[in-house]
């Protein structure tokens, strides 16, 4: 390096440096002004999401002149590394974005998230304002560390016009359902619309069989990093159901290699008579179908040992910094982000539904987004998605795994041995 370059690089280190003094100073200059600053990191970048948020934050800021919020807002991918690297040092948000269940978990067991357990309890109005399951997935040894902002669950989605041809009604059981698959593979009509090429899918079609046939308390015990075993034979089972449904022909062909995005429109053009749904794809279904669809949660299946009641699904919500100087204040925002009004303003804004009671109604959204609330409302609980809710390397051996059981080339038993011997390394890396 010459001289000439060396004093070049010295004179741009030094007004980096007065760059960050003032990036500096000027927080400290709002602080120093008796202003409190609070950080608030959310996943929703995007032009036609951002604006709510900003809406939200300038409301409040206007109510509540003595606090700032400086928003940050980093896009779902991105987000995940973000949030390993921020909460792994001093620069952490006071409020943070978490998907619900083991991402969430893992946050409180670093001592990183902040019971929020007093808080609800102090204010049962606002603990009380929310659907009971959309709190649930947050709660790590009966405690609450996160608020909800919005939900989402999943539910057969049929064709009405198909079903009235057919003399088909919505199924109560897992058995009914099963005899009206047949009846329409029978009539020559594909009964079930799915997409594999990203296995998500089919994690959400195993969450549902985990679910209904694994007793709950050994569910929670094996989605726990520390004791999952994952021995119990309604793991089996349910991927044998999964595998059946493709085995008998109720799937459409070639579920592997379409998208699920070119499934949904093969079933808005009438091709096939039921496809698992999400709740936020509801009105593109209503926008391609006008009316002529219904819907109706996974039946209960006879006999088996878990919860039927449970509806698949999940919350997105935030959680606080246990190292927060400005706990009061942080929930004071979250009170505010998560009251009747702006989560009625989240769902005619960005048709995402509510789970703050009433906010979510046939005014504001199609009737069928307000009925699935309202279904969720009635629900035991839910049971988040597989992929979240268990540790990532068992997450990723159902993954890697989904498309194989589909194709036969992995038998049921084969891939719960996989899964088990997972869940005890990660068992033995979590001693």
């Amino acid at each position: 390096m010459s001289k000439k370059t060396k004093l070049l690089f010295v004179a741009m280190l030094l007004f980096a440096l007065v760059l960050a003094g003032c990036s500096s100073s000027s927080s400290t200059t709002e602080e120093g002004s008796g202003k409190i600053v609070l950080k608030f990191l959310h996943k929703w970048p995007e032009p036609e999401n951002h604006p709510y948020f900003d809406q939200v934050v300038k409301e409040f800021e206007k109510q509540h002149p003595n606090i700032v919020i400086k928003t940050d807002a980093i896009a779902d991918g991105p987000i995940k590394d973000k949030l390993r690297v921020i909460l792994g040092g001093n620069d952490v948000p006071d409020i943070f974005f978490s998907w619900s269940g083991e991402f969430a978990r893992k946050f409180v067991r670093a001592g990183a998230a902040l019971d929020l357990t007093p808080y609800l309890n102090k204010d049962t109005a606002w603990r009380d304002s929310f659907i009971p399951s959309s709190l649930q997935p947050f709660q790590t040894d009966g405690k609450n560390y996160g608020i909800p902002l919005d939900l989402d669950a999943k539910y057969f989605v049929y064709n009405k016009s198909i079903f009235k041809k057919y003399n088909l009604q919505e199924p109560k059981t897992w058995d009914e359902f099963l005899q009206e698959l047949d009846t329409l593979k029978q009539n020559g009509v594909t009964p079930i619309i799915f997409g594999n090429q990203d296995p998500w899918a089919a994690i959400h079609y195993l969450t549902g069989f985990n679910q209904k046939l694994v007793p709950q308390d050994v569910r929670m015990k094996d989605y726990n990093p520390k004791t999952g075993e994952f021995t119990d034979p309604g793991y089996v089972q349910a991927l044998q159901m999964f595998v059946d449904l493709n085995k008998k022909g109720y799937f459409m062909k070639n579920a592997n290699s379409t998208s699920h995005d070119m499934a949904k429109q093969l079933f808005f053009a009438g091709k096939g008579a039921m496809f698992y749904l999400e709740l936020v794809e509801f009105p593109d279904v209503e926008k391609a179908m006008k009316g002529n669809w219904g819907f109706f949660p996974m039946p209960a299946i006879t006999g088996g040992k878990g919860d039927q009641s449970m509806i698949t699904g999940a919350p997105d919500g935030f959680l606080v910094s246990s190292k927060t100087k400005h706990p009061k204040e942080a929930i004071e925002f979250l009170k505010f982000l998560t009251s009747k009004e702006n989560g009625s303003k989240l769902t005619t804004q960005l048709g995402w539904p509510s789970p703050v009671k009433g906010a979510t109604t046939a005014q504001n959204a199609i009737k069928q987004v307000a009925e699935g609330v309202d279904g969720l409302n009635k629900a035991d609980g839910m049971a988040i998605w597989l992929d979240t809710d268990v540790n990532a390397k068992v997450a990723d051996s159902y993954l890697s795994n989904a498309q194989l059981l589909l194709d036969g080339t992995k038998k049921p038993e084969q891939v719960m041995k996989e899964i088990q011997k997972v869940a005890k390394q990660v068992q033995s890396e979590s001693e």
